[in-house]
C-alpha cells in the first residue's frame, strides 16, 4: 500500500532547502493538494550502517530468518535505513524488496582460510588458490560486494598474519571488479594492508594497522575506509581473553590504543571513511548513533553524513531527490551540530511509511 500524503515543512539535509513533499512512497517535486502538514525540524536521507551483519547473532553464530528480521527492525528504529552487510552465514536474500525493512546489500559468506576466522560463519578455502574461484561465485549471489577475511591470528605464530598471497589477492579482486563487483576486507593489523591495497581493494574494514605510508598508498587507490570505531572499544576485552598468545593480546592493545590517531591520520589525508558499526554477534544492532558520534571524536569533518548522505551515494543510492523513495529520518535539532540528537529521531520514513 501507498504511504501517506506528507508535506514536511523543515530543513532538508544537506542542501538545507526548506520542505519536502511525499506521497505514493516517494519524494515529489511539486506540492500535492491535500497533503498532511507534519513539523520536521530538520529532515536528514535515512542513516546508512555501512558495516554490519544482518546474519549473525548473539555469541557470533549463525542467525535464524526471524532474528535477522528483528535486526533489520532494530536498525530501522534507529533510522538507519541502508545496511551494508559485510559477511553473514544466513541467506537473508528472502528479505531483499521488504518494503518494511531496512535495504540490505548482501556482500555473501565471508570468504577465509580454515581456521583462520570465526567458527560457522566464513566459507572457508582449504587452497588460497581456489580465492579468485570463490570471489567469482560471491559477486553472483551478493548485492555487489565481496568480503575478504584479510589477517586473523595464526595460532602458529601468535599473532596476526594475512590469510593470502598477494599474487592471489590481485587476481581475485581483478574476478571481482570484472564481475561489477567491489571487494572489502576485514583487517585489524599491519601485515596484510599493502597486498591488499596494491591489489586494488575498495575498502578496508577495521584498518587499526594503517601507517603513513599505507594511507598514502589508500588515497592512491581511492581505497575507502570504514573503521568500526564502537568495535574496536573490544580489543582490550579481546586481549584480556588471549593469555595464551602474549604478543596478540599486546598487538591488539596497541592497536586500540592507536585507534583515534590512525583514522584521524586518514582523515586528514582524504581517505574516503564512512560509518559502521559491525553489529551482529558481540554489538548490538541499532547503535549507528553511537558510531557517529566516535568519528566526531576522531575528527571526522562531517561525521553526519558519513552516516547519511555521502555514505549514500558511495553506495550508489539516492538522497532525497524527486522520484527518490522517502527513506528519511527527522530529527528535533541539527544533528550536525548536536549528533546526540541522532539517539531520538522524532520521525522515521521508509518507503513513505511512517515508524
Amino acid at each position: 500500500m501507498p504511504g501517506p500524503t506528507l508535506h514536511l515543512r523543515g530543513t532538508v539535509l544537506p542542501d538545507g532547502r526548506r520542505d519536502l513533499v511525499v506521497a505514493d512512497g516517494v519524494v515529489q517535486a511539486d506540492p500535492v493538494a491535500g497533503a498532511e502538514v507534519i513539523d520536521a525540524p530538520f529532515i536528514v536521507p535515512g542513516l546508512v550502517d555501512a558495516h554490519c551483519h544482518v546474519g549473525i547473532a548473539t555469541g557470533g553464530v549463525p542467525a535464524t530468518l526471524e532474528q535477522c528480521e528483528e535486526q533489520a527492525v532494530a536498525e530501522r528504529s534507529a533510522g538507519a535505513l541502508l545496511l551494508r552487510d559485510c559477511g553473514s552465514p544466513t541467506d537473508t536474500s528472502s528479505l531483499r524488496g521488504r518494503p518494511d525493512l531496512p535495504e540490505i546489500i548482501r556482500a555473501a559468506r565471508h570468504l577465509a582460510r580454515p581456521k583462520r576466522y570465526i567458527p560457522g560463519l566464513a566459507l572457508d578455502l582449504d587452497d588460497p588458490a581456489l580465492l579468485p574461484d570463490a570471489v567469482a561465485a560471491a559477486a553472483t549471489t551478493g548485492d555487489g560486494w565481496v568480503k575478504l577475511v584479510g589477517d586473523w591470528i595464526d595460532r602458529g605464530e601468535g599473532d596476526l598474519a594475512p590469510l593470502w598471497p598477494d599474487d592471489v589477492l590481485k587476481a581475485a579482486i581483478d574476478v571481482a571488479h570484472s564481475h561489477g563487483a567491489r571487494v572489502t576486507a576485514h583487517v585489524f593489523g599491519t601485515d596484510a594492508l599493502p597486498g591488499l591495497i596494491e591489489a586494488g581493494i575498495d575498502c578496508l574494514e577495521h584498518g587499526t594497522g594503517l601507517t603513513e605510508d599505507l594511507i598514502a598508498a589508500m588515497v592512491a587507490h581511492g581505497t575507502a575506509l570504514v573503521p568500526t570505531l564502537i568495535n574496536i572499544e573490544t580489543f582490550p576485552g579481546i586481549a584480556a581473553g588471549a593469555g595464551k598468545y602474549p604478543v596478540y593480546a599486546e598487538h591488539m592493545r596497541d592497536l586500540h590504543r592507536r585507534v583515534r590517531d590512525t583514522v584521524g591520520a586518514a582523515m586528514d589525508a582524504g581517505v574516503p571513511v564512512f560509518a559502521g558499526t559491525d553489529a551482529g554477534g558481540g554489538i548490538a544492532h541499532g547503535r549507528i548513533a553511537d558510531e557517529v558520534l566516535a568519528l566526531r571524536a576522531a575528527g571526522h569533518p562531517d561525521p553526519v553524513g558519513a552516516a547519511s548522505w555521502t555514505a549514500r551515494e558511495w553506495l550508489g543510492r539516492p538522497l532525497l531527490e524527486p522520484g527518490a523513495p522517502a527513506d528519511l529520518v527527522v530529527y528535533r535539532s541539527d544533528p550536525r551540530v548536536d549528533p546526540e540528537v541522532l539517539r531520538e529521531p522524532v520521525l522515521v520514513l521508509l518507503g513513505g511509511h511512517p515508524y
